[in-house]
């Protein structure tokens, strides 16, 4: 059986950091392609460029997906390139913001064989251009649901 390779477009976006914001991903298999979105009523940016992967990486129905990221985002790109997270993870996130999500992350990505691709924002890059856009319509949604694990100063901890 081949392996049908994946593309994941994301982006995040808030209106003041922290404020309302959005993430959006577009996944792209052969000819078929799906937007996903959503967003938060108190959120920050950095939560959602790390929820566009998530909400992308779960929406893959089969296990051991061939998966490529493409993000604007350097604190998630790096995180996983540079290995931040695996040493984060190993210290129990001692000290981290976000931790919720990346174990959420963590755990999504161990079911496929996912590598990162940085690309730079609002640079004309079609599809990050897209999910810019669907992001920042997503955070601007009246009546948002607050963002569970939010807390000002950083996620939700221990």
């Amino acid at each position: 059986m081949r392996k049908v390779p994946i593309k994941l477009f994301t982006d995040g976006s808030s209106k003041g950091n922290p404020g309302p914001g959005g993430y959006a991903a577009i996944l792209r298999c052969e000819n078929l392609e799906k937007e996903i979105w959503g967003g938060f009523s108190f959120t920050t940016n950095n939560r959602m460029e790390l929820m566009a992967v998530i909400a992308g990486l779960e929406a893959i129905k089969w296990k051991r997906a061939d998966v490529t990221v493409y993000s604007d985002s350097v604190y998630v790109v790096n995180a996983v390139n540079k290995g931040w997270v695996f040493e984060w993870e190993k210290k129990e996130f001692e000290k981290k913001a976000n931790i919720d999500l990346w174990i959420r992350f963590l755990s999504v990505y161990r079911m496929h064989e996912v590598k990162f691709v940085w690309v730079k924002g609002h640079a004309g890059h079609p599809e990050n251009e897209r999910c810019d856009k669907l992001a920042v319509a997503a955070g601007s949604v009246k009546n948002l649901p607050p963002d569970p694990n939010y807390r000002s100063g950083g996620s939700l901890l221990k």
